[in-house]
């Protein structure tokens, strides 16, 4: 361990850009213990895929108030308890073999088959956004597009009406504000009360659900997967639903803003996908890796262990950097460079890796190549919008989501046309 370095990835003025602070971890400290929290953070490509391989010492149980520096909220245990279901462990915050009980409920789901069908629909979608903005010649991209195209989607997939929407993105946003870990303790009571909100409103969906099932994924996960296989308890059901919810939405919004970003700093990668639709596929990848959404996520040691030469003793919160990873010099070549015709950007780990592997990849995937086809097929000239961009990013260890983009443009001849 490197004791002269001193990085506080928690600092918010590191969250506003944590790119340097990442490159002087990789480079002096791979694997390095923050002196505000304990947390040791794992930075390079390398030891993040070592970290993934070893679910057996690097585990994803770990309840979600043991990610909390400082312990646990025993007022935000007291809401759950209270007044709601207690978060459990389901999904993502769980090893083999217990993980597949959870996953096969959401493979069925996600299958490529059934996402190939959904292209023409999510199509559809973003022609439907586009619509309602393309005679202003001026967007916020992120309220206006960014934000409604997956909470569309996956309200849909959900079985929720649409007009339900802007209350899946109000309590997805309050989540990741918890999961962030930069709120403060008032602050994440105020959270604990929103999810509570949540926990309700999906519980009645689900009882609906139990009684006359559906064609949707809500009605999936009530469904049991097999002859003899155990049903869902409500608050394995909800905890399920809150990791949907934030996955489903928060992260190919960050993606859909940023990508846009990208291409408007860098007008000759815009060219080069405009004159080559067939490069939208490595766009995306590219878009993925550089500006990753998922910036970090939690283990913890079920013994002690070392990691890149660093001893780390049982019970230890580690911090999986994948933004970072994905800026590791010694696996991608000018690393910090954006570029679209780079041949190993789908080497990036944005969607994790092994048995965690985002079940929820290619409908992300193709929300965001449906998406830039549409953009491009029918605006041009995008600019920033004079005075009114910060192009700030909320502090938090967990994601990175631009908090608006304004934007002007120009309506291409034929851009009242859909595709």
């Amino acid at each position: 361990m490197n004791h002269d370095l001193n990085i506080d990835l928690m600092d918010p003025e590191v969250q506003k850009c944590p790119y340097d602070a990442y490159a002087s971890l990789r480079r002096e400290c791979p694997v390095y213990q923050m002196p505000s929290t304990g947390q040791y953070v794992v930075s390079t490509y390398a030891e993040l895929q070592e970290v993934l391989r070893r679910p057996d010492v690097f585990s994803n149980r770990m309840p979600l108030k043991n990610r909390r520096p400082g312990g646990p909220n025993p007022d935000v245990a007291a809401i759950y308890q209270n007044e709601g279901w207690e978060p459990t462990t389901t999904l993502q915050r769980t090893d083999p073999p217990e993980h597949q009980r959870y996953r096969q409920y959401i493979d069925r789901t996600f299958t490529a088959t059934r996402v190939r069908k959904l292209a023409s629909y999510i199509d559809g979608v973003a022609h439907d956004l586009i619509d309602k903005f393309i005679d202003d010649g001026q967007v916020e991209f992120v309220a206006e597009f960014a934000v409604p195209l997956p909470c569309f989607v996956i309200a849909d997939q959900f079985g929720v009406a649409r007009e339900d929407a802007p209350k899946l993105k109000y309590w997805s946003d309050a989540a990741m504000e918890a999961l962030g870990l930069m709120i403060s303790p008032e602050r994440e009571v105020e959270c604990a009360r929103i999810a509570v909100e949540a926990q309700h409103y999906f519980a009645a969906q689900f009882e609906a659900r139990q009684k006359n099932p559906r064609d949707d994924m809500m009605s999936d996960m009530v469904r049991p997967t097999g002859d003899g296989a155990k049903p869902m308890s409500m608050q394995e059901l909800l905890d399920m639903m809150s990791q949907l919810l934030n996955g489903g939405n928060q992260t190919t919004t960050s993606s859909l803003a940023i990508g846009l970003k990208l291409l408007i700093d860098h007008p000759d990668q815009m060219t080069l996908l405009r004159d080559d639709p067939t490069l939208m596929g490595n766009f995306v990848e590219e878009v993925l890796r550089l500006e990753t959404p998922v910036q970090g996520l939690f283990r913890i040691t079920t013994c002690d262990t070392t990691l890149g030469g660093t001893d780390i003793p049982k019970g230890a919160v580690i911090v999986l950097l994948y933004g970072s990873a994905n800026r590791d010099e010694a696996k991608f070549d000018h690393e910090d460079d954006f570029d679209i015709l780079r041949r190993n950007a789908g080497a990036h780990l944005a969607f994790g890796a092994g048995t965690h592997f985002c079940p929820g990849a290619m409908l992300a995937r193709q929300e965001m190549a449906s998406s830039f086809t549409a953009l491009l097929a029918r605006l041009d000239n995008f600019q920033f919008a004079e005075g009114l961009n910060s192009f700030e990013y909320p502090p938090s260890l967990v994601h990175r989501n631009l908090k608006n983009l304004h934007l002007t443009f120009d309506k291409k001849r034929a851009g009242n046309q859909r595709a």
